[in-house]
């Protein structure tokens, strides 16, 4: 198990980037006001989203946007 990171939940919210094309997903997170996308990790099978919501101890269902 490795050490929980944390990010500000009052300006930034995980978000899955899906694209229609080709499929790719990355997580990351979107600042809430400039909604800029700052991306952490690409989504290959869902064990990789699970380790990146472990590690930030998200127990909740991440948006998805296309």
């Amino acid at each position: 198990m490795h050490k929980k990171k944390t990010y500000d939940k009052d300006l930034y919210e995980p978000v899955i980037h899906a694209s229609i094309c080709t499929g790719e997903k990355v997580v990351g997170f979107k600042n809430k006001k400039t909604k800029e996308f700052i991306e952490m990790k690409l989504i290959v099978t869902q064990k990789d989203l699970e380790d990146f919501m472990d590690e930030y101890d998200i127990d909740f269902k991440i948006k998805t946007e296309y």
